[in-house]
């Protein structure tokens, strides 16, 4: 089984996701479905129908999260080199074009939230910075066309 690189706190925030699931989320959708039953024809009962479209979504994502919290790779982030981007560095990079400034976060695939600049190791971005130094130009290729940035800086999570 192939493993899935992570932090501390992605794991965490997987298991707590889990735990919600099991033991909040799963006994409700439950109950709902028993008491959309009492309502009698199931054929036209859109309760019944909506609530077991969330059960089966429920039961996948627990699906999904055992099989990646049980695969998963911890990575001590403290204990990486801060002088090359890697997995868990924080990398602020300024684009060659317009000056614009980003800082991105190099996580794993199931810790990815752009919107917070967490990327994963297997984005474009990531692909093409992980192992530059600070004072290097990447050019990377993304399905919106080619950018070029610098490398500003290079810190550990």
């Amino acid at each position: 089984m192939e493993k899935v690189p992570m932090t501390a706190q992605g794991l965490e925030k997987l298991q707590a996701e889990l735990k919600q699931l099991k033991s909040v989320e799963r006994p409700e959708i439950i109950k709902a479905i028993s008491e959309a039953r009492e309502h009698g024809d199931l054929s036209e009962n859109a309760e019944y129908h909506s609530a077991r479209e969330r059960q089966s979504f429920i039961e996948g994502r627990i699906l999904e999260l055992e099989d990646v919290t049980s695969r998963a790779e911890v990575i001590d982030t403290s204990k990486l080199g801060g002088d090359t981007v890697t997995f868990g560095t924080v990398i602020e990079v300024a684009d060659e074009d317009t000056d614009e400034e980003q800082t991105f976060t190099i996580v794993g695939p199931y810790e990815a939230d752009i919107s917070k600049g967490y990327i994963s190791t297997s984005s474009p971005i990531a692909r093409a910075m992980i192992g530059k130094k600070v004072g290097e130009s990447v050019e990377v290729t993304t399905p919106r066309g080619s950018k070029s940035y610098e490398i500003l800086s290079i810190a550990i999570m």
